[in-house]
């Protein structure tokens, strides 16, 4: 794939040594935020005994904080248009550390999740912007060999996070697991306002507030009204089937909204697209299933077969694992094989390696589902990226800056959804449990659903693939678009 022109042209691009200075302030700042994605979830029993809250409504400490970064992703291109990358950065690690200090001082469970929805408005644009802010900064030339180091924290925060927050919970109040991103808040913030460059991204338009309004009601009234099945005797109670009514209604009124808009909020007509219609569905199952099963396998560790926060830190590490060490090798199965097939195949050991924790017991070999959680993280990470690469790759080039934040919303919003139904059904299954062995057989049911959720991602990959190729009327891709793909993938897959 190498010649002697590309071999020069890799050599005058060379990449200085201030963008990685730059890297470096941006990574500080993404860590903080993706961590706390994850590090909540081996404290949310803690958090259930001390604020004496069910499952169902603890849940919405993790649940809150994915709707609030779906909620403010949509926004990022504007804002940053609006006011400048840095400045949003700027704002958005402020507000996201002074979210953690209120988490920190919560004494309630619903003060608690006000302020992770604080929390995550903060933190849903700080991963986003940075990445607008590495892209100027490292150019298109280099800006696949940049990212591969900027999306590690992404990689590592789910061996990283559980570990953290197993730490924290073990020596610490849990109220430490909010107060740690104070510090690093404020040195990410110092460093951010003397290093990162003030950038120019053109005119912002007018905000689609209308838009705007619509998307953060209507999302987070379905889950609400998913999470109301576990406190009510019928699932047609009008607390559980007005809300998801309102939130649906809410959603189908946006996508008329959208259609009629000339610059939407999010562009719905990209899923005339049927690959990208594919890929977004299988993104949102995916999030679903990854987002929703990380609650479980914590609260098992922990109420099933008592083990300390630090064991179960340690133990969920095994689904990080995996996804880490298949990373380097999916840019070049997808580019030999095509991203469809790798995301058929990793969706279904997704699926299968699910099955064995629907049949959990008390007494279950520790090492046999550490195995199987690193086998599903195999398939997340040959699920994830794949879909996403079909994706962008059916879109011209002008589309992509719609498209991306239409993927991460999906995301966000399934693993919310996600959350909240498995939830609601180890909630349902556990009540009046009696010994380790009857609530096993929770989680088991929990479980079940979380396989179902995976198997039903199956239908849009499988869309995905029949569809994958050039689309009709959509021009082949120019040379420098492929030299520019080719420097992005060829770091990750190196």
């Amino acid at each position: 794939m190498s010649s002697p022109d590309r071999t020069s042209k890799s050599a005058g691009d060379r990449i200085e040594p201030y963008v990685w200075k730059i890297a470096g302030v941006v990574i500080l700042g993404m860590t903080m935020s993706i961590l706390d994605t994850t590090i909540v979830n081996v404290a949310l029993d803690t958090l259930g005994r001390d604020l004496h809250s069910t499952i169902a409504q603890i849940q919405w400490v993790a649940t809150g904080y994915l709707l609030a970064l779906a909620a403010v992703i949509p926004l990022t291109g504007w804002s940053a248009r609006r006011f400048g990358a840095k400045r949003v950065y700027l704002a958005s690690i402020g507000l996201f550390t002074l979210g953690s200090a209120l988490c920190g001082l919560a004494e309630s469970s619903t003060s608690l999740i006000l302020f992770r929805v604080l929390q995550g408005i903060g933190g849903g644009m700080i991963m986003p912007v940075a990445q607008m802010i590495m892209a100027e900064v490292a150019g298109p030339k280099r800006m696949g060999r940049v990212m591969g180091i900027v999306v590690m924290p992404a990689m590592l925060a789910p061996i990283l996070g559980p570990v953290v927050g197993g730490l924290i919970l073990q020596n610490l109040h849990w109220s430490w697991i909010f107060f740690v991103n104070v510090p690093i808040g404020i040195i990410a913030g110092v460093l951010g306002w003397r290093m990162l460059p003030h950038s120019d991204l053109g005119e912002a338009g007018r905000l689609d507030w209308i838009g705007l309004g619509l998307l953060a009601t209507s999302m987070p009234l379905i889950v609400y009204g998913l999470s109301e099945i576990a406190t009510q005797e019928s699932f047609v109670a009008p607390a559980v089937v007005w809300p998801i009514v309102g939130g649906l209604v809410l959603t189908l009124i946006f996508g008329w909204h959208a259609l009629r808009t000339e610059r939407p909020l999010l562009d719905v007509r990209l899923y005339a697209n049927r690959i990208f219609a594919a890929a977004s569905l299988t993104t949102f199952g995916l999030g679903a299933a990854l987002f929703g099963a990380m609650i479980l396998v914590p609260l098992y560790y922990q109420q099933v077969r008592g083990e300390s926060v630090i064991v179960t830190g340690l133990l969920v590490g095994p689904q990080g694992l995996g996804m880490l060490l298949v990373a380097p090798w999916i840019a070049r199965m997808t580019d030999r094989f095509g991203g469809g097939r790798v995301a058929v195949v990793g969706v279904a050991v997704l699926t299968v390696s699910s099955l064995p924790l629907a049949f959990i017991g008390a007494d279950t070999s520790i090492a046999f589902i550490s195995f199987v959680l690193f086998v599903r993280g195999v398939g997340i990470g040959l699920s994830f990226i794949p879909t996403t690469t079909v994706a962008f790759a059916a879109l011209r080039t002008d589309q992509l800056s719609d498209a991306t934040p239409q993927m991460n919303v999906l995301q966000r919003v399934g693993g919310a959804i996600g959350t909240a139904v498995l939830a609601v059904v180890l909630q349902r299954a556990s009540a009046g449990a009696q010994g380790p062995a009857e609530l096993a057989g929770a989680f088991g049911t929990a479980y079940w659903w979380s396989v179902g959720i995976c198997a039903a991602s199956l239908i849009p990959v499988l869309v995905m693939l029949r569809a994958e190729g050039p689309q009709e009327g959509s021009p082949p891709p120019t040379a420098e678009e492929i030299e520019v793909a080719e420097e992005f993938v060829e770091p990750l897959g190196a």
